[in-house]
């Protein structure tokens, strides 16, 4: 095992500060504050936080400015989640703990390390409150930091997991342009219908000739409005079977022990960043199937969370039970998945709209199921589900890559920082890595 030492974080730090506890009043139109709740998985999403004025992000900075290859970690609520910093940063920061670099390798270890379970375990241990978990800013000054004592082995490590996390990000990157492609081809097609405008306009639709063919050239009156013709207008219970889902009883252990189905929450879906169900947290028996009348769905199923929140959305690619929390479209002959997928989240508002509830709001299945669609030939169809299914492909390959990275990544984290593993073991892993 390489050798480490213990180092308090204030002594591996610049220093060990936290951000603002007040509430600084939101504006318009300012700078961003992020908070606790701004930094899931590694990540910090700053969507959705709010802008405060020049004057408080000047008066927070001045006690916690945040820079490039800092860490944060957060101190309320969901705590202990870590984030690395890599570009510089343009916000205040509040109920976060902030560890001022040295620099890049002490950030990247440092960030690295607070991923480890023995790192997280002793954040819990110092983590207090009961209504809400928290960690004092004296625990984190303290918190003891395990360090290679060989500065270059820390950078070697670094680099491992780093190229991990960058192959990663970059398949993410790569998924995020092929669906906005998807989601254009849809809209030009089927919302804005560009081909038969073009069309009517005597221009080339820049599509190929086979394709445009298919296009008529004119519109016609319906229900809907100007719609092309020839088309027709479904209900969305005409084009896919529309089912729900169950929880099997959680106090009959037959039903989970030794599962070997997925049952998917909209849980499951609240983390994805692509719509493609590859895994569930959960599985469960031939028992707790039974418990299930819409029974195990097949690949290709189009999810949709039908309460708190409406509008998660995706293709399941492995067969699949659900909860009640789900309504399931299973399309029928001549329907493409990806074309109800799509439609789903281009009529988000329109679903959203026949929700009802008190508590919170839901859409059933049977204010869903008549839900009007513009419905093109079969033909159209056709060629739109070869056009996107290309690109659909590319996506699961960049998840189902990714998903063995992040597993990679998980498995030689503890054992690098440990010390357990070293360097010089791991680099016909890492070739495949590179070669890949």
């Amino acid at each position: 095992m390489s050798e480490r030492k213990i180092i308090p974080a204030e002594e591996f730090c610049v220093s060990v500060r936290d951000g603002t506890h007040d509430s600084p009043k939101t504006v318009e139109n300012g700078q961003y504050l992020v908070t606790s709740r701004h930094i899931t998985g590694g990540q910090l999403d700053i969507t959705g936080a709010n802008l405060i004025s020049h004057e408080d992000f000047e008066s927070i900075n001045k006690r916690s400015k945040v820079d490039r290859w800092d860490v944060l970690v957060s101190m309320i609520g969901t705590v202990g989640e870590p984030c690395l910093i890599k570009e510089e940063p343009s916000f205040a920061i509040k109920n976060i703990g902030l560890f001022k670099s040295k620099g890049e390798a002490e950030g990247k270890w440092l960030y690295y390390y607070l991923r480890t379970p023995s790192a997280q375990q002793i954040i819990r241990e110092h983590s207090r409150g009961t209504t809400q978990q928290y960690i004092p800013l004296g625990a984190l000054r303290k918190f003891p930091i395990v360090v290679p004592t060989d500065y270059e082995e820390m950078c070697s490590i670094n680099h491992i997991l780093s190229t991990l996390d960058e192959k990663i990000e970059l398949n993410h990157r790569m998924n995020k342009t092929l669906e906005a492609m998807a989601r254009a081809i849809f809209k030009s097609w089927f919302v804005d219908f560009d081909p038969v405008r073009a069309k009517v306009d005597g221009q080339d639709t820049g599509l190929p000739e086979e394709i445009a063919d298919l296009f008529p050239d004119s519109f016609e009156e319906n229900e809907l409005g100007e719609v092309p013709k020839g088309w027709n207008v479904y209900t969305i219970g005409d084009l896919a079977e529309v089912v729900g889902g169950s929880t099997p009883s959680t106090k009959e252990p037959t039903y989970w022990d030794g599962g070997i189905y997925h049952w998917a929450t909209p849980k499951d879906l609240s983390s994805l960043s692509i719509p493609v169900l590859l895994n569930t947290e959960r599985l469960i028996t031939d028992g707790g199937l039974s418990k299930i009348s819409s029974g195990l769905l097949p690949k290709g199923t189009v999810l949709l969370s039908s309460r708190a929140p409406i509008g998660y959305l995706a293709v399941a690619e492995v067969p699949v039970a659900i909860n009640q929390g789900f309504i399931a479209l299973k399309p029928k002959k001549d329907v493409s998945n990806l074309f109800l997928l799509l439609w789903a989240s281009s009529a988000h508002d329109d679903i959203l709209s026949r929700a009802n509830g008190s508590t919170f709001l839901e859409i059933s299945k049977s204010n869903f199921r008549p839900i009007p669609i513009v419905t093109p030939t079969v033909d159209v169809m056709n060629n739109f589900d070869k056009c996107v299914r290309l690109l659909y492909e590319k996506i699961v390959k960049c998840e189902r890559e990714s998903q063995t990275l992040a597993e990679l990544r998980d498995t030689l984290l503890p054992k690098l920082i440990s010390g357990e593993l070293r360097v010089k073991d791991t680099q016909k892993i890492m070739d495949c890595v590179y070669d890949g």
